[in-house]
């Protein structure tokens, strides 16, 4: 039983832990607007993905900041875990294209490689649940 607790705690401060950050992370570009987003959308290019950047950009601050409050809540877990993780992979791979070096990628690999643990793993116990009647 107390095995159990320890996973579900840790599971609790792992997701408030990584949630936050990516808040904070993502804030800046959630409201940064449309240049802002076809900025980040442009690394789209590298999957030669060149239409709608704006998108993109905007659908990757969404996946940040408002998948880390789905995260935070343990509330649509895996969805928002999924855009976190594609997220990561354009992220990874724009700064592989672009020269940055280990440094440079690290970040997003080693979010990524967190992200899907948790995905596979689950939100535990202390999560907000949709109840089905």
């Amino acid at each position: 039983m107390l095995n159990k607790f320890n996973t579900d705690l840790g599971l609790l401060i792992i997701r408030i832990g990584l949630g936050i950050m990516f808040m904070i992370h993502g804030y800046p570009k959630i409201t940064g607007g449309p240049e802002k987003w076809e900025m980040l959308g442009s690394a789209m290019k590298n999957f030669n993905i060149t239409f709608a950047p704006a998108f993109w950009g905007f659908m990757a601050a969404f996946a940040e900041f408002g998948g880390a409050i789905c995260i935070i809540g343990g509330f649509l877990f895996r969805p928002a875990l999924a855009m976190l993780i594609f997220t990561m992979i354009t992220a990874a791979t724009m700064h592989y294209v672009n020269g940055d070096g280990f440094g440079g990628y690290s970040h997003a690999v080693e979010n990524g490689i967190a992200f899907l643990g948790l995905f596979f793993a689950g939100a535990g116990k202390y999560a907000l649940k949709i109840s089905r009647r």
